[in-house]
């Protein structure tokens, strides 16, 4: 059986009906070639306007969809020759983040990234994708590895959050985040994030400081999810949609205020419907990044991810607001 969003049932009602004429012509042997033509038509131009037309809370949606491609899948497709790389060499193993070195277009690169589970036992073996400190810190092992052979580094990005269990804060969780952002910034070599499914608050940025930052067309950017902020703004979790709408969180309205540097286009209906051409579309993007950092210094990379974060966000003040310039002498 399909699985589809609530927003796709006009759809899959047409291709139902599509998919019956069909059955009856040949079991019947009545040519009904032209209805099914007008239909099929007609269905072309509905999956247009719905796909043109999805909402914020619609790209949620498709950002969490279970059948969407993971960091391994892509992985698959883009890179040659991969070895996956384990533990951090201080607690043990974290299967929430998958690295190891592999080679794109023939470049050696290191490549991060978060995995989800496609299944609820793998998803339970994956802890739905969201790292313990181990994790952190062993792409922090690799990302200095990289640095000391001079791999450019490949993230993709895809969780709800680390994980905020007990065991994770005893272990030290905000300072393994806090310690990869601080040296993330500092690496000497080409850090290139996408984001492909989810990217929640600082399990996201745990692996996604970098010189530029892409995005699927259908995944989300945020420091809280929705259902989170609508409980905290209205008390009421199942406002999430509402909360969708006004968070800013998806890839056009991250492109207009400067978060992400570029936006994947997506297959119609989503990266799921195709990870072969869905990657083809990334590799593009990793290509063209590639070229151009290859041609900065060690110097530049870093100044250059200093000034992307740095000109992040804008002060407005209003005359009452603003505040006054006080000059301090000897």
């Amino acid at each position: 059986m399909e699985n589809f969003l609530d927003f796709e049932l006009p759809i899959i009602e047409l291709r139902k009906k599509i998919l019956d004429l069909k059955e009856f012509n040949h079991s019947k042997g009545i040519d009904l070639s032209n209805e099914i033509k007008k239909l099929e038509d007609r269905l072309q131009a509905l999956e247009k306007e719905i796909y043109k037309g999805i909402s914020p809370w619609d790209r949620v949606q498709i950002s969490r969809h279970h059948n969407r491609p993971t960091c391994l899948d892509y992985i698959k497709e883009l890179f040659t020759d991969f070895l996956e790389l384990h533990g951090d060499r201080v607690y043990g193993e974290d299967s929430a983040i998958v690295g190891g070195i592999g080679r794109f277009e023939g470049k050696p690169v290191t490549i991060i990234g978060h995995q989800r589970g496609k299944d609820t036992k793998d998803n339970l073996y994956r802890n739905f994708g969201m790292p313990h400190p181990e994790g952190y810190r062993k792409a922090l092992r690799l990302m200095k590895q990289a640095e000391k052979f001079q791999r450019p580094i490949i993230t993709f990005i895809d969780t709800k959050g680390a994980y905020p269990g007990k065991a994770a804060e005893e272990r030290g969780q905000s300072q393994a985040i806090a310690q990869n952002l601080f040296e993330m910034v500092s690496l000497e070599v080409p850090i290139i994030s996408v984001l492909i499914g989810e990217g929640g608050s600082g399990g996201a940025l745990g692996i996604g400081v970098c010189n530029h930052l892409h995005i699927l067309e259908n995944s989300t950017y945020s420091v809280i999810s929705p259902e989170g902020a609508a409980a905290l703004l209205w008390k009421d979790a199942s406002k999430a949609k509402e909360a969708a709408d006004t968070m800013k969180i998806t890839a056009y309205d991250l492109k207009k205020l400067g978060v992400v540097d570029k936006v994947i286009s997506e297959i119609q209906g989503g990266a799921h419907k195709d990870t072969k051409k869905q990657a083809i579309e990334i590799k593009k993007a990793l290509r063209d990044s590639l070229t151009l950092l290859s041609e900065l210094s060690n110097d530049e990379l870093v100044t250059h991810r200093y000034n992307k974060y740095r000109k992040m966000g804008q002060l407005t003040y209003s005359d009452e607001t603003k505040p006054e310039r006080v000059l301090v002498s000897n």
